[in-house]
């Protein structure tokens, strides 16, 4: 839990940010107004969490579920927001798995490549690259050539 009240403030960095990219080109905030949109939003975001927690506790949980922060929007009288919550919610889960997948392969990749024949030598990639002796190389194109001493 926090110590201050301060701890619970979004950081500032965060919200400036935020707002840089809501704001068309060319609008300058004051220090004053960065600092009361950082409170309200501060504000906001405990309040909805409050209202999920009290969902989850009616349905036995203590774990909050998306289910328990659109139950609360809509508590809150936000249920505007829900359809694009659960679309930016969607897509956030997909990109989750495909990082997953992404790693699995890595880690199946990694087994194998720990798990195939050495000859002790590094890793080395094969190649079908065929040795041959000198004398087996063909040098018939090079009969012409003279060398005079």
């Amino acid at each position: 839990m926090a110590e201050k009240p301060e701890d619970l403030n979004l950081p500032t960095s965060v919200i400036t940010r935020i707002i840089k990219e809501a704001l068309p080109d060319g609008v300058i905030m004051s220090k004053e107004s960065r600092a009361a949109i950082s409170k309200a939003a501060s504000v906001f975001v405990l309040y909805c969490t409050s209202c999920a927690n009290n969902f989850a506790m009616q349905q036995k949980r203590k774990t909050l579920k998306d289910v328990d922060v659109y139950a609360a929007l809509e508590d809150m009288e936000f249920e505007n927001f829900i359809p694009l919550l659960k679309e930016q919610v969607e897509n956030f889960k997909r990109e989750q798995k495909g990082k997953k997948v992404a790693s699995e392969k890595r880690k199946k990749a990694k087994e194998a490549n720990a798990n195939s024949p050495t000859d002790g030598s590094p890793n080395k990639p094969e190649t079908d690259v065929e040795m041959k002796s000198i004398d087996e190389v063909d040098t018939s194109a090079h009969d012409s050539i003279v060398i005079d001493d």
